[in-house]
C-alpha cells in the first residue's frame, strides 16, 4: 500500500516498500482567513515539471513502492494546492486491471515529493460495505459481522475458509454473521471470476446452495482447476449444477445465468474493495477491524471474543482462546 512518505526527487535511490492499489489523498489544512475577497490574490499557477524531474519522480515511485515493470507510471501536471510550499501532483498507475490515481505533493523548488493519507472517520467502516443481497451464514441479526473479500482460486482463501468454518464457526454460529464479497485476482487466477459468477448465480436462488458451492470449491481447488482453464470452467459449472439439483433449484434459470457470465456484479464488488484499500485476498473486516491473510484459528477466536464483548455479549462457553 502506498503509505505516507516524503523523499527527495533529486535522486532515484530509496528503500523498497510494497506496492498497493489504494488511492490515498492529501491532508489540506484550513486556509487562513486573513485576506478578504477584495484583497485575495489569484491562485498561483503551478510551474510545469521538467522532463528530468518527471523521470526522477517515476524512478523514485517505482523503487520506493516496488511497482512492477509492466505497470506504467504516469505523472500528471502539477496544480496549485493549499499546502504552503507545495503543489498538488497526481500520479497514475496504468497497465493492470485496476488503474489507480494517487495524490502527492511536490515542493515548489521541485526537490521534494511528499505523500500523506487522509482517513474518513465520519462513519462506521462497516456501513461502507454493501452486503445487500449477499448470502449470509450464521445469525442474520447478529451484532458481530464478518465480511470476507474472497477469491475462489486463492490458496490462502482456501486456508481462511477452513480456519473459519472447520471449527470456529460451530462455536459462534448463533452470535456472528458471515458474508463473502467477491474479489477475484484475475491477473493471476484465471478461473476465479467464473467461480464467483457461478456462486452468485446459485445465491440468487438459494442461500445454502451458495455456501455449499463455496465449501466445495475452496476444499477442492486443485480438482476444480483440472488441466486447463476450459476444464476449470466445466468443473465449476458442473459443481453449480450439482448444487442446483441438491437444493431443487430452477435449473433452467441457473443454466441461463451461468452461460451469460455477467461480470458486472463481481466487478462492482472488486471496485468496492479497492475503495476500502483491499489489495490482496483474503481480506476480512470484523466489525470494522481489518485483517489480511489467513487468520489463524486462535487469533480469530480472540478477535471474535473481543468483538462480542464490545457489543455487550459474552463469548460462547465452549469457545477456546
Amino acid at each position: 500500500m502506498i503509505a505516507g512518505a516524503a523523499f527527495s526527487a533529486q535522486s532515484g535511490s530509496s528503500p523498497q516498500k510494497n506496492a498497493g492499489k489504494s488511492a490515498p489523498s492529501k491532508s489540506k489544512p484550513a486556509a487562513a482567513a486573513s485576506q478578504t475577497a477584495e484583497t485575495a490574490k489569484p491562485a498561483e499557477k503551478a510551474e510545469p515539471l521538467s522532463p528530468e524531474v518527471a523521470h526522477r519522480i517515476q524512478t523514485e515511485i517505482r523503487t520506493h513502492y516496488n511497482v512492477p515493470q509492466q505497470i506504467t507510471i504516469s505523472v500528471g501536471a502539477p496544480t496549485a494546492g493549499s499546502v504552503p510550499g507545495y503543489d498538488d501532483l497526481a500520479i497514475t498507475l496504468l497497465g493492470g486491471s485496476h488503474p489507480s490515481t494517487h495524490e502527492f505533493l511536490i515542493s515548489k523548488d521541485r526537490k521534494t515529493l511528499a505523500h500523506m493519507e487522509k482517513y474518513d472517520v465520519s462513519q462506521d467502516l462497516m456501513s461502507k460495505i454493501d452486503v445487500k443481497g449477499r448470502a449470509v451464514r450464521g445469525n442474520p441479526n447478529a451484532k458481530v459481522t464478518i465480511v470476507n473479500f474472497d477469491d475462489f482460486q486463492c490458496p490462502f482463501c482456501s486456508r481462511m475458509h477452513a480456519n473459519l468454518f472447520a471449527s470456529v464457526f460451530k462455536d459462534y454460529a448463533d452470535r456472528v454473521k458471515v458474508v463473502y464479497k467477491d474479489y477475484p485476482l484475475i491477473e493471476i487466477h484465471p478461473w476465479a471470476m467464473h467461480a464467483a459468477i457461478d456462486g452468485n448465480c446459485l445465491a440468487e436462488q438459494n442461500n445454502e446452495a451458495y455456501w455449499d458451492f463455496a465449501d466445495y470449491v475452496h476444499a477442492n481447488q486443485k480438482l476444480v482447476a483440472g488441466a486447463s482453464r476450459t476444464d476449470a470452467y466445466s468443473n465449476l459449472d458442473n459443481a453449480a449444477k450439482t448444487q442446483a439439483q441438491k437444493h431443487q433449484l430452477d435449473e433452467g434459470k441457473l443454466q441461463a445465468c451461468v452461460q451469460k457470465q455477467d461480470e458486472s456484479a463481481v466487478r462492482a464488488s472488486m471496485a468496492e474493495g479497492d475503495k476500502l484499500g483491499v489489495d490482496s485476498t483474503p481480506t476480512l473486516f470484523i466489525n470494522g477491524e481489518r485483517f489480511t491473510g489467513a487468520v489463524p484459528e486462535q487469533e480469530l477466536r480472540a478477535v471474535l471474543n473481543r468483538a462480542l464483548a464490545d457489543s455487550g455479549q459474552q463469548a460462547p462457553t465452549n469457545a477456546k482462546n
